[in-house]
């Protein structure tokens, strides 16, 4: 049993997005100021935004449709480990986005969504709160590339070790493979 056509998509699209903005993020922090990392800046809010609007509506999603279930014969402390990191991917794609526009408002930069949409600012400027908000962002982006590899090679040990259907789930184009 595979989830469902909707959470495959929000799923795939969040995983792009990350797999973009993570070199990007890296990127233009190392850049001098120039219009160049101005307009990186600018593009890294906007996967950010959309990844916070896409992780909510896949919250929404996920609480209002069961998850595939899991297979009967994986251990019940590796159930836990998939819950728990299923868990902490929700609460950092939904933390992180919120503070890099908190930590951008403290920095007196407005976030404009798309260069059409002014978003609020959450916060007045405020330059210490922006350099502790600067380094709670980080921090955050750490644990979710962290996480976002323990996810991965569970992914890939799944299939390829365990040869269970765990990642047919979200792929469902793939079929069961045998145990060796």
């Amino acid at each position: 049993m595979a989830y469902t056509r909707t959470a495959i998509l929000l799923h795939w699209l969040v995983a792009l997005l990350l797999i973009a903005t993570f070199p990007l993020g890296l990127a233009m922090v190392e850049m001098p100021l120039s219009p160049q990392k101005l307009k990186l800046f600018s593009y890294h809010k906007w996967i950010g935004v959309t990844i916070f609007a896409l992780a909510l509506l896949r919250l929404l999603w996920r609480i209002t449709h069961a998850a595939p279930p899991l297979p009967a014969s994986m251990p019940s402390w590796q159930r836990r480990a998939s819950q728990c990191v299923h868990g902490v991917f929700y609460l950092v794609l939904l933390a992180i986005p919120v503070s890099g526009w908190t930590y951008s408002s403290a920095a007196g930069v407005q976030t404009v969504y798309l260069g059409l949409l002014p978003l609020p600012n959450l916060v007045s400027p405020d330059k210490a709160l922006a350099l502790t908000l600067k380094g709670v962002h980080y921090a955050l982006n750490a644990s979710l590339f962290v996480v976002f590899c323990v996810h991965v090679f569970a992914a890939l040990k799944h299939q390829f070790i365990d040869r269970d259907a765990v990642l047919a789930r979200m792929l469902p184009f793939l079929k069961k493979r045998e145990p060796r």
